[in-house]
């Protein structure tokens, strides 16, 4: 075993050797540190992630001290592949819990030298010093050490990770738990022994229990924003530019599938603001300029829904340059009077890019068009763009707070639609709406527009569009109900809204999307009965023709 763990080791250390001889350009710095596995370690710390790409790209100049310190590492990786062989020779037991002095026995014989001390002689003293060092303070102090221990027990745990497996089966019992007090509420004279005050009390805890298991589910922006300034620090170097990263609002906790999502639009974000936002220092000393750029990325929260905004202070989107890629690409009609705010949305179309060449950073046909799509898709949220006054440009995402509904408890309106009960997700519902003849207008192609209030809907009957009987054909008799995903909205006309309630949406356990193509996300469990969940993010892109 002690030849395996050795032919495994040397290849190491013969890297390490290689900077030692002077050979120490970037890229045998990265290959010893591949070697290693250091560049593959995830750390919670943004500085330190800095301070190991600025060694790998040579900034850091290799010393003495930096290679002592990587064969260091070497010997801790022999070390503990021989330990996991159990080939160690005497393992030092646990400092922190010393076992009480045995009777005077001989001293053991020192272990032998490592195998590769020829190789490794400045790694191998320094592990022995701090050994040595470490074992001498316990023969000096040994009663110190237990009473460190019970004081280090005696501290709260202020936080805690929960597997994501284990809240997910929490919040199926959740489930579980409203449906049977649906069940409970809706059984009429059958629940006559329980009294109102127990399921009052019931309602209570199932309440309590679900705010209790969203808020398990939060976690803070901190999480994806640290990494970040990594990012910008690696790009900016790249392209040779002066960049100064802010991050307010890291605080701000959302939940775990809102933050997932949100990790690659903002990667996004921000490579577009270092390579199309700032210039070069010397393009920015030219124009007066102070040569180092800003770049802000800024999250708050205002009502039921997150913010997330990158900003930066440098050129700003050249919306006479957008327009001309606009009408090459045929997304608008030469002659049309289109405002500046209306002019950079096409930055947001699918392959749109002014990028004069490819670069590994931009001009690749992708990018704005992705984060559109992840968030006003994913996220159910919407972005905008604007030019900054003092110069410089910002990109917002706005974000529903609302967790995804494609499984879990959610609030919703409770609808029938001819002989069927459907189920549409409260939080893609705006209003209800009692409809008169004159709201209604048809169209030429047979079309129907509906006025709500003033603003204008596209009118969809549920029962024609899904082949449902409909009972009520004339639209006085029904209800209208206005939805919105992102920027498409929508009227749909109901016979009756039953009711508005919590069910639990769970999907299909057969491929239904691949056999029938209806706007339907999946069952809705109400108590006694269960209806189909309407997909208003499927229905409203049919019409939008996304």
């Amino acid at each position: 075993m002690r030849e395996h763990v050795a032919q495994c080791v040397e290849p190491m250390e013969d890297k390490i050797l290689l900077l030692e001889e002077g050979k120490t350009g970037p890229d045998a710095v990265r290959e010893a540190l591949d070697v290693l596995g250091l560049s593959h370690l995830k750390l919670g710390s943004a500085q330190i992630t800095t301070l190991l790409d600025m060694f790998a790209d040579g900034i850091t100049p290799v010393n003495q001290d930096l290679v002592t310190a990587l064969l260091r590492i070497c010997e801790a990786h022999r070390r503990f592949l021989l330990t996991l062989a159990g080939a160690l020779n005497q393992p030092r037991p646990a400092i922190s819990a010393p076992a009480p002095a045995p009777e005077p026995a001989p001293a053991p014989e020192p272990a032998p030298a490592p195998e590769h001390a020829a190789m490794a002689p400045a790694g191998a003293a320094l592990l022995q010093d701090i050994e040595q060092d470490l074992e001498k303070d316990v023969e000096k102090h040994p009663e110190q050490h237990p009473e460190q221990a019970g004081q280090g027990s005696k501290q709260s745990i202020s936080s805690i990770r929960v597997p994501t497996e284990r809240l997910d089966n929490l919040i199926e019992l959740v489930g579980k738990l409203m449906v049977t007090f649906a069940v409970l509420s809706q059984s009429g004279t059958r629940g006559a022994s329980l009294s109102a005050s127990t399921l009052s009390e019931l309602d209570t805890v199932i309440t309590g229990l679900q705010t209790q298991v969203d808020a398990i589910r939060l976690v803070p922006l901190r999480q994806i924003f640290l990494p970040m300034n990594r990012l910008v620090q690696s790009l900016a170097q790249k392209m040779q530019k002066k960049v100064r990263f802010n991050v307010t609002g890291d605080e701000l906790a959302l939940d775990k599938t809102i933050v997932e999502c949100l990790n690659e639009p903002l990667v996004h974000l921000l490579r577009n603001a270092l390579d199309h936002g700032l210039e070069s220092p010397e393009d920015r000393a030219a124009a007066g300029k102070d040569e180092t750029g800003i770049v802000n990325l800024t999250a708050w929260r205002k009502g039921d829904s997150a913010f997330v905004e990158v900003s930066d202070n440098g050129r700003g989107i050249n919306a006479v340059r957008v327009r001309a890629k606009a009408e090459e690409r045929g997304l608008v009609e030469p002659g049309v009077e289109l405002t500046e705010e209306q002019t950079i949305q096409f930055i947001l179309s699918s392959g749109f890019s002014t990028a004069e060449k490819v670069t590994d950073v931009s001009g690749r046909g992708v990018g704005m068009d992705a984060v559109a799509n992840a968030v006003r898709t994913t996220l159910g949220g919407d972005i905008k763009i604007a030019n900054l006054p003092g110069g410089g440009s910002s990109f917002t995402l706005s974000i529903p707070l609302s967790r995804s509904v494609n499984e879990g408890i959610v609030d919703a309106l409770v609808c029938r639609v001819g002989p069927e009960t459907l189920i549409l997700p409260s939080r893609d519902v705006l209003e209800i709406f009692a409809p008169h003849e004159a709201d209604l207008v048809s169209l030429p192609d047979g079309g129907e527009t509906v006025s709500v209030r003033g603003q204008i809907f596209h009118l969809l009957r549920l029962g024609r569009h899904l082949g449902f009987a409909e009972d009520n054909a004339d639209i006085t008799s029904g209800l209208i109900v206005t939805v919105r995903m992102g920027a498409v909205s929508a009227a749909l006309f109901v016979d009756e809204v039953l009711r508005q309630q919590q069910v639990v949406v769970t999907g299909f356990t057969v491929p239904v999307h691949e056999i029938f193509n209806l706007p339907i996300l999946g069952f809705g469990m109400m108590g006694e009965s269960d209806a189909m969940v309407l997909d208003i993010e499927k229905l409203l892109g049919s019409l939008s023709g996304v």
